[in-house]
């Protein structure tokens, strides 16, 4: 098992997002799209499970046929545009291939991705996709096949031409265009410093400088008061079996949803903002490749779930690679164990409560995170040893003062 892996900093492509205004026509126009696209949805997931069940292949392009066939004996489902359709057959071949490839592996149920299973009506939101022969931009509105005109709202430019776009619906009924435009490393200037990052639940992200440690910004909590209130009024308004809800009840839920929303929002900018500044300050980072979804059974779910670490690393090594800097995943195992000064390793696990980390071959002491951010210093190759042993983090790169 390899320690580390480095991202390689090579261009790719980027989504720009764009809120959308959309009028009632155009709104029943999409809605009625997606009405087609997750029948086709429905009926590639049958047609799977009887090819399965007849040990037959269900390839794309069976599935293709069958769009064909359905499109010349329905009518209602020549009104749409082939575009979409098309697209979510090609969206449910990944899902059915990355499901049995899990099967193959043979990867444990909790690790494996399911099967593709039908969508219903009241639990799955549009989401349609459209290849370049799809859309248009024309005087700053989105055409879609299908003479459906939508209204982009500009927050910033699209520096090239997308290849192709994604319209959505989120939890509020708000709509969105997604747009895939190829990307260009953009490089900062040399700082030739070096930083090691540790994951944590107390602190979200201990590193080897202190200007550059990330607080716990805990906005679940601070929005805990108002959603137990909105979830309280949802609670006794919640109708019986067989009843239509109450606007009071629909108001309570869309103010809960936003709520939610408004979190998701702060997260993702407290983590993107910090991974910039990170990214900025340091030419080599050497992060602790942490899965944090083993967090979710245990007693500090809540408050890992709160931090939102794997969002922020997403953020970190995404701005790493638009920026040109490289970026180490380091192996965690043992990485409270060892030493970042001498590398000896300690016979026994420290509990969670054992803050302070002292070495048992030289003596070190220093805190138990700060000592971890050290090792992935360490174990990325970024902290040469010279005549007294390790060099301590914060130095620069070699052949860079």
């Amino acid at each position: 098992m390899t320690t580390q892996q480095q991202v390689t900093a090579d261009a790719g492509c980027a989504r720009y997002g764009y809120r959308l205004r959309v009028s009632a026509t155009a709104e029943k126009q999409l809605t009625g799209e997606w009405g087609r696209c997750r029948w086709i949805w429905n009926e590639c997931v049958a047609r799977s499970k009887k090819a399965f069940a007849d040990g037959e292949m269900c390839g794309p392009a069976r599935l293709d046929k069958m769009l064909t066939e359905a499109r010349a004996g329905n009518a209602w489902l020549r009104e749409g545009s082939s575009v979409p359709q098309q697209q979510i057959i090609r969206d449910f071949g990944r899902s059915r291939a990355k499901a049995l490839k899990d099967i193959k592996a043979g990867l444990p149920m909790r690790g494996r991705a399911g099967m593709p299973g039908h969508k219903k009506l009241k639990d799955s939101r549009p989401s349609l996709n459209y290849t370049r022969r799809g859309f248009r931009l024309k005087d700053g509105r989105l055409h879609l096949a299908g003479g459906i005109s939508l209204t982009v709202v500009w927050s910033r430019q699209l520096p090239a031409d997308p290849s192709s776009v994604r319209v959505y619906r989120d939890s509020l009924g708000h709509w969105y265009a997604s747009f895939v435009l190829p990307t260009e490393v953009q490089p900062l200037p040399l700082s030739g410093a070096v930083i090691g990052i540790d994951w944590g639940v107390k602190e979200l992200a201990t590193t080897t400088s202190d200007a550059h440690d990330l607080p716990h910004p805990q906005h679940g909590r601070k929005a805990a008061g108002k959603l137990a209130r909105y979830q309280r009024m949802m609670s006794r308004r919640k109708p019986h079996r067989g009843r239509a809800a109450s606007k009071g009840y629909h108001r309570a839920r869309r103010q809960a949803a936003k709520l939610h929303q408004k979190v998701a929002r702060q997260r993702h900018h407290t983590g993107r903002k910090w991974a910039k500044a990170v990214v900025r300050d340091h030419d080599a980072i050497a992060v602790e490749d942490f899965r944090p979804k083993f967090l979710a059974k245990s007693s500090m779910a809540r408050k890992a779930a709160d931090a939102a670490i794997g969002a922020t690393k997403k953020a970190l090594v995404e701005m790493g690679r638009k920026h040109g800097r490289a970026v180490y995943l380091v192996n965690p195992a043992h990485t409270t164990r060892d030493c970042a000064r001498c590398g000896a390793r300690a016979k026994h696990a420290l509990l969670l409560s054992e803050r302070t980390y002292t070495c048992t071959g030289c003596g070190a002491v220093s805190p138990r995170d700060k000592n971890s951010a050290s090792v992935m210093l360490v174990r990325a190759g970024l902290t040469p040893a010279g005549a007294e042993g390790v060099r301590l983090s914060g130095a620069l790169l070699q052949g860079a003062a």
